[in-house]
């Protein structure tokens, strides 16, 4: 990596959690590493500068998913990371539906997950040194950079890092079509079954979102995508400033 990144490792399974941080540490990554979700959320609240968490799911004390859901009220866009040795459909969209940004099922390879990490901080850094935009939605105003959904009369709403990139590929093709195979390659990577049903469920946390302006919808196009509507685009696109 071109930068040291700080990693919060959280394994109960002392042998695999001490490989994965030797090999982290041997490819520059900077990774602290606990034992048990309790010990995880501990490290977290008192050194939050983590760049990337990856948490065992079934860990004793506090679970990956609880673990993930505390962590993110503290730093609502840190990227996280699942591992575990779960397989069910089920399990791997609970992991999706409370904001990971990938998901790893064991037995894996190290290297993919150095790849991973690499992947989801080289999107991340993208989006730092990115000047920002601000899209205007009917009532709504999206402040990319900030990750801001606002409007009169109702709380600004702070989005995660994938319900950010989301609505902002939909803006920039508001009134189009978002081709799904296109999305989840910009912002999952891998266009899978599991990354496509997790573009689901932020399609859905956006659409609920946006409610309170009935004027603006996102509908499904059938075999195609998705397509973010905006009546008063006169130009067929949201307003960016």
């Amino acid at each position: 990596m071109d930068e040291q990144i700080k990693i919060l490792l959280c394994e109960d399974d002392e042998n695999l959690g001490a490989l994965l941080r030797e090999y982290l540490q041997a490819k520059g990554c900077d990774t602290d590493l606990a034992q048990d979700g309790e010990a995880g959320y501990k490290a977290f609240t008192v050194n939050n500068s983590y760049d990337i968490c990856i948490l065992d799911v079934m860990m004793p004390k506090k679970d990956g998913f609880t673990l993930a859901h505390d962590i993110r009220q503290i730093k609502p866009d840190v990227p996280i990371i699942f591992l575990t040795a779960k397989t069910l459909k089920s399990d791997i969209l609970e992991g999706f539906k409370v904001g990971c940004d990938d998901y790893m099922t064991k037995p894996f390879s190290m290297e993919e997950l150095l790849y991973r990490i690499q992947a989801i901080m080289r999107r991340v850094k993208g989006k730092q040194n990115d000047k920002g935009s601000f899209y205007k939605m009917g009532k709504f105003g999206f402040d990319t950079q900030k990750q801001l959904l606002s409007a009169e009369g109702i709380l600004p709403i702070r989005l995660t890092t994938k319900e950010s990139e989301l609505l902002a590929l939909l803006c920039e093709n508001s009134n189009k079509i978002l081709e799904r195979s296109y999305a989840l390659k910009n912002i999952w990577v891998d266009d899978n079954y599991f990354n496509a049903r997790s573009m689901d469920v932020y399609i859905t946390k956006l659409r609920k979102h946006l409610k309170a302006d009935p004027s603006i919808e996102i509908i499904n196009i059938h075999g195609k995508g998705y397509k973010l509507i905006i009546p008063e685009a006169a130009d067929g696109n949201a307003k960016k400033g």
